[in-house]
C-alpha cells in the first residue's frame, strides 16, 4: 500500500475537514450535475477517487437501496473516514475498495455512470486512469468529471502580489508530485481514444466576494496548503506571515474580488463495448 504522506495535499484531519468544506461549497452544483446526467433511483456508480467519502454518500442516497456505489480510493485514512460516514448514514449500498488507480485494477462491474472528480489533475498518467474506465464501463454508460482546466484563473482583483507565489509554488509541487494542474484539456482526446462520445463540457468559473459561501472554498485550502509548502521546504514563516497579513486585508476590503479556478464539467457516453 502507498503511504500516507504521498498525497500532495495529505490526509491529515485538516485535510479531511477541508474536502468536507469543500463539498458542501459545490454540492448544489454537483448535483444539478448529476441530475442532468441521469444518476437517479436503482443506478450503479463507480466513484474514482472517492476521498472520505462526501460525494459517494450523497451518490448513495440518491441511488437508494436497489442502486449500488463503488467507491474507489487508496488511502487507508480516506477508506476508514469514509465506512464511518457509511456506516452513520446507515446506508448498506455501498462498497469500498481500497486501491491505487494508478497501479491496481479497476474492479469490473454494469456500471451505470462513473464520478471522477479532481482525480485525474493529481494522477501521475492520467491517459492510463482512461484507458482503465474504458476497460470497466459497458457501452451506453456515463462517464462524469470535474477537473481543472486553467488553474492560473485563480487570481484576485485587485492582484495580491504573496498569492499569485503561492499558486505558482501549489502548480510546481502538483507538477513535481507527477500530477497535471489542468488535466480536463486532455480529457476530451483521451476519451475518444478509449471509445467515449463527449456529450457536454460547461465551465464552472465564478468572480466572488468575501462574503459569499465559495469563498470558504479556496480559503480554507490556503490555511491547509501553507504548512504543507513550509513542511516541503517551498516557502518560510516570513512568506505564510506576509500571505496570511496580504490575505485579511483583502478580505476586509468590501471592494476585493476573486476569481476561481476554472473547473470544466465534462460528460461521456461508452459507445463501444
Amino acid at each position: 500500500m502507498t503511504t500516507e504522506r504521498d498525497y500532495v495535499l495529505g490526509t491529515h484531519d485538516e485535510e479531511v475537514a477541508r474536502l468536507g468544506l469543500q463539498h458542501r461549497v459545490w454540492q448544489p452544483l454537483v448535483l444539478d450535475c448529476w441530475q442532468r446526467a441521469g444518476v437517479t433511483i436503482g443506478k450503479r456508480v463507480l466513484d474514482l477517487g472517492a476521498g472520505p467519502g462526501y460525494a459517494t454518500v450523497d451518490l448513495a442516497e440518491i441511488v437508494g437501496p436497489t442502486g449500488d456505489i463503488v467507491a474507489l480510493e487508496r488511502s487507508s485514512k480516506f477508506v476508514n473516514a469514509m465506512k464511518e460516514r457509511i456506516h452513520a448514514r446507515g446506508l448498506t449500498n455501498v462498497k469500498v475498495h481500497e486501491l491505487d488507480l494508478m497501479t491496481d485494477d479497476l474492479p469490473k462491474g454494469e456500471y451505470d455512470f462513473s464520478w471522477c472528480r479532481w482525480v485525474l489533475s493529481f494522477v501521475s498518467d492520467p491517459g492510463l486512469l482512461v484507458r482503465k474506465l474504458g476497460a470497466v464501463m459497458p457501452k451506453g454508460a456515463t462517464a462524469i468529471f470535474h477537473e481543472y482546466g486553467h488553474y492560473e484563473t485563480w487570481r484576485f482583483c485587485p492582484l495580491l502580489a504573496m498569492h499569485e507565489c503561492f499558486r505558482e509554488q501549489v502548480v510546481a509541487t502538483w507538477c513535481e508530485s507527477g500530477g497535471q494542474p489542468d488535466a480536463a484539456l486532455v480529457l476530451p482526446s483521451l476519451l475518444s481514444q478509449n471509445g467515449f462520445i463527449t456529450r457536454s463540457v460547461r465551465p464552472h468559473l465564478f468572480c466572488i466576494r468575501p462574503n459569499d459561501y465559495m469563498w470558504q472554498w479556496p480559503a480554507s485550502f490556503f490555511e491547509v496548503y501553507l504548512p504543507r509548502l513550509q513542511e516541503m521546504g517551498r516557502i518560510d514563516q516570513d512568506f505564510a506571515n506576509k500571505f496570511r497579513a496580504e490575505l485579511a486585508a483583502a478580505q476586509n476590503d468590501p471592494n476585493t474580488l476573486m476569481i476561481t479556478p476554472l473547473v470544466l464539467e465534462i460528460v461521456a457516453e461508452k459507445a463501444t463495448s
